[in-house]
């Protein structure tokens, strides 16, 4: 919408400038009672021409700038939602499935993923040397027994659980 509203801009500022100079240019060149001076018609064409394409064009760049930085952060955040969905709908998802279907590299799935830890969006656990998330509801997560290999867990940090056998990280929501 943005950059819409950005491209509108531009145009009207250049409109509104090449009407001003046609229209000074016009009474300027003629020979009749409204005839206008050369220095009349330079400030009246900075004033009623530059003036305005410098404010609704700068306005105009700005808002087609803002609204691509808009546009990528929104396709990262549907990103991470159809990586959440993929991962709840089917319990399980390998890092490399995950990865081809969002078109993302390995470690931008798991820096997603990590995001959505911080966020407390994911719950569940990640095997990373099997490469898979898994999504288990609260009540799973929050035994003291690891999901993959039945040890005893260790708290890493905040939301982080990690496995001392078998290396799985657990991540639980914050309450």
């Amino acid at each position: 919408m943005g950059r819409t509203i950005g491209v509108v801009l531009i145009v009207a500022g250049l409109a509104i400038c090449m009407v001003v100079a046609l229209f000074l240019g016009l009474l300027t060149g003629g020979k009749g009672p409204a005839e206008l001076s050369m220095a009349g018609a330079v400030l009246g064409f900075i004033l009623l021409g530059l003036l305005p394409l410098l404010i609704l064009g700068g306005v105009g760049v700005f808002l087609f700038i803002k609204g691509g930085q808009e546009a990528a952060e929104m396709v990262d955040i549907q990103k991470k939602q159809r990586l959440m969905g993929m991962i709840q709908a089917a319990g399980k998802v390998s890092v490399a499935s995950a990865a081809i279907e969002l078109k993302m590299t390995r470690d931008q799935v798991k820096n997603a993923i990590l995001e959505l830890v911080n966020q407390g969006l994911f719950s569940g656990y990640v095997n990373w040397q099997e490469q898979t998330f898994y999504s288990k509801d609260i009540g799973q997560v929050q035994t003291t027994k690891c999901p993959n290999c039945g040890g005893e867990r260790d708290a890493v940090g905040k939301g982080l659980v990690k496995c001392p056998y078998c290396g799985v990280e657990l991540f639980l929501p914050q309450s």
